[in-house]
């Protein structure tokens, strides 16, 4: 019943999530996640501040057999979290819309998961702004309840420049300072009153 009452009470999505310190070296080790649904049945999320090393946008359209054209944008490929790493996610500006379906996360951000979102990248009619992200973090019924309880994770608002910033490496800091933390003073540890 506890739990019941804090999912309803706790609207994540649209929110980012900030890694603790304790997570210490797990895939969500300093961690910047946009939430892009969360409800009673669960929550999915993409990582926004960490590149994939291995591919990049025009190798992984290569791989698709997708044309690009050559007035089209590169974009990052990011590692979007654990789950189902073969599948792509763009979470974008709300200029843009797909025909096959594309998820309103709020009044500034979509998401969407169909090959033609990269089909128009390639071609230069994608939207303005876009991160592509390959996997996604995923969570069950009030699993994230429990990690954020547990000292796991801060919530904050969103700001493009921590989603669509191309400065991965300062992101983390950065949403701990728009927050008004210093992330020298956090501990890896929690103490419980």
């Amino acid at each position: 019943m506890i739990w019941a009452m804090i999912e309803e009470a706790m609207q994540l999505t649209g929110k980012l999530l900030i890694a603790m310190p304790g997570m210490g070296d797990t895939p969500f080790a300093h961690s910047v996640i946009y939430m892009c649904a969360h409800d009673h049945e669960g929550g999915m999320g993409l990582i926004v501040n960490k590149p994939q090393t291995d591919i990049d946008f025009a190798h992984l359209l290569e791989q698709l057999d997708i044309p690009r054209a050559s007035h089209a944008r590169d974009i990052r490929v990011h590692y979007g979290g654990p789950v189902d790493l073969a599948r792509g996610f763009v979470l974008h500006s709300h200029d843009y819309k797909s025909e096959a379906g594309t998820l309103t996360v709020d009044e500034t951000i979509g998401m969407t998961a169909t090959l033609d979102v990269l089909e128009d990248i390639a071609q230069g009619r994608g939207p303005d702004t876009s991160l592509l992200a390959l996997g996604y973090a995923g969570w069950g019924p009030g699993q994230l309840e429990r990690e954020i309880s547990r000292n796991g994770w801060l919530i904050c608002e969103p700001r493009d420049d921590i989603i669509f910033g191309r400065a991965n490496e300062h992101k983390w800091t950065g949403a701990l300072k728009m927050m008004g933390i210093d992330p020298l003073l956090l501990s890896e540890t929690s103490g419980r009153a």
